[in-house]
């Protein structure tokens, strides 16, 4: 074989390869890029619909506490929290639903109970007897958006801090 064709070979494969490569590249770092934009996308409307979530909650929640045993009327404030209960079934974990359920329930049972005046809300604040129904929500979805950017971390650590906690209120006297 002459040598002149051995040398025209091995440029020709040298550039194939190289084309290859920087193709290779190029492909993945568009396709990096559009999973970090769909990842961020998703992170954003998650953030969007618990803020809401947690808007409308306390809202509802701080009216079931400025008034009396409910009427049929108060039933029309919950229906934005289910609204956006059923927009976290489509785009959130079953955990995260579960838990605006709870919140709701909770809410619900406060408008059943007695009116309270903002001196009771007080004593009961300091008594540690005053009920926060977000704060589960809120660990819960903090957990599941940090699954989301860190999922080596997975629900484990959730957990852990729940049972820490728990084993903490149980602790005080």
């Amino acid at each position: 074989m002459d040598p002149g064709y051995f040398s025209a070979f091995a440029a020709l494969a040298g550039s194939a390869i190289g084309a290859l490569t920087t193709l290779g590249a190029s492909w993945l770092t568009q396709r990096e890029q559009l999973r970090t934009q769909q990842l961020t996308h998703d992170i954003g409307r998650r953030e969007d619909l618990y803020k809401d979530f947690i808007e409308e909650a306390s809202k509802v929640y701080g009216d079931a506490i400025e008034h009396g045993p409910a009427e049929g009327a108060e039933a029309s404030k919950l229906v934005r929290l289910y609204a956006l209960i059923s927009r976290m079934r489509v785009l959130s974990s079953p955990v995260i639903a579960e838990h605006a359920d709870d919140v709701v329930r909770i809410i619900i049972d406060t408008y059943l109970g007695p009116k309270m005046s903002l001196r009771e809300v007080s004593e009961k604040l300091k008594s540690s007897a005053f009920v926060d129904p977000l704060r589960d929500f809120g660990e819960a979805c903090r957990e599941e958006l940090r699954q989301i950017v860190f999922p080596r971390w997975g629900v484990a650590s959730f957990r852990a801090t729940r049972v820490k906690k728990a084993s903490n209120r149980e602790a005080i006297p």
